[in-house]
């Protein structure tokens, strides 16, 4: 098979993502929707032979033990953050796109109160969503404006790297898994010995990663990460169930202290074509910060829905706006909710 082929029709027609699985036919993401690309299932062992000849042994090795594998390929001059798993036993293939430029933050309708959040000069911020929600865009729009702006040392942690940035203001290190660092936490505990200023780490995984993470805040750094979490409630939850019953008194102690903000998005149809963020804001103040340490997360989301004047937005409110400002439709803005109201009801 034409591996390059298929990548060159993604970046032709402008889809987020590409999906190869053997035994099926393959489909490109575009502006949200899954689209095939023919009629014809790729035979068993075609992908396999193809994605082995474009990795290098190592790699290969690594996939072969550990079943899956994330990795970037790059092709035709545009970047893929790819990801190799098994399935039945046969290879999948899932590609995401990756810009060869950092989005302005006009592209991604970034607002105030997150461009002020580049200012901060410690503490925790954190991105959150489902897989393909921007948090990768969000966080690489922000070390931009650090990195325009500021006279800092930012070391990013990454798997695997994404967006690549030039010195600016800032110098900046990249480093990725399995090339430059074992893991997520071994690389947070060596960064704070760099002298950085900002580190962004790419996920959240584990809880050492996460213990790491509130050190390196706690100790006068800035730290940027994403979690795999849908509200800022449920991303206070995660982080202290992380943490076994009898430790969890410190954690929300020190959550509570070095936490700045959480920004929960989802990405949407966009009116015309396209996608376009719609983003929950919480701001860390006094009162969430003595929910998060009375650990009543419960209560967040009211705190979040009556500080409109302090930048803070619930994603409902986030999603009228986008339909006042004519960027998404009627329908759009209904299942939207919809599925707010099962998750709250869920939660």
């Amino acid at each position: 098979m034409n591996l390059p082929n298929y990548f060159k029709q993604a970046i032709d027609k402008g889809a987020s993502d590409l999906h190869l699985v053997e035994g099926s036919i393959p489909s490109l993401r575009i502006s949200g929707e899954l689209y095939p690309l023919g009629d014809e299932e790729i035979p068993a062992g075609e992908l396999k032979y193809a994605v082995y000849s474009s990795i290098d042994k190592g790699t290969k090795e690594k996939f072969e033990e550990e079943k899956d594998i994330d990795l970037s390929l790059e092709f035709y001059d545009n970047r893929f953050r790819v990801n190799l798993h098994f399935q039945e036993g046969h290879l999948g293939l899932s590609a995401r796109h990756v810009s060869n430029s950092i989005p302005s933050p006009d592209e991604i309708d970034l607002s105030p109160i997150i461009y002020e959040l580049t200012h901060m000069k410690d503490g925790l911020v954190l991105v959150t969503g489902p897989s393909g929600a921007g948090k990768s865009t969000t966080l690489a729009v922000m070390l931009d404006i650090i990195n325009k702006e500021r006279r800092s040392h930012i070391v990013t942690i990454e798997d695997p790297i994404e967006y690549t940035f030039k010195d600016r203001q800032s110098i900046i290190e990249q480093r990725q898994l399995g090339r430059d660092t074992r893991d997520f936490s071994t690389a947070l505990k060596y960064a704070l010995r760099q002298d950085p200023n900002i580190i962004m780490v790419g996920e959240m995984r584990d809880r050492e990663t996460v213990r790491a993470a509130l050190t390196a805040a706690k100790t006068g750094h800035l730290v940027l990460s994403t979690l795999h979490t849908s509200t800022a409630a449920e991303t206070v939850s995660r982080i202290i169930d992380f943490f076994p019953t009898d430790y969890q008194n410190q954690i929300t102690n020190q959550l509570a202290s070095v936490l700045r903000a959480v920004i929960s998005q989802q990405l949407l149809p966009r009116r015309g074509g396209g996608l376009v963020a719609a983003r929950e804001i919480m701001i860390n103040n006094n009162a969430i910060s003595n929910l998060i340490r009375n650990n009543q997360v419960g209560q967040i989301d009211s705190v979040i829905q009556t500080s409109a004047k302090s930048g803070m937005f619930t994603m409902n409110k986030s999603v009228d706006d986008l339909l006042r400002r004519g960027l998404i439709s009627e329908v759009t803005a209904t299942n939207r909710r919809r599925d707010l109201e099962t998750h709250a009801t869920y939660y």
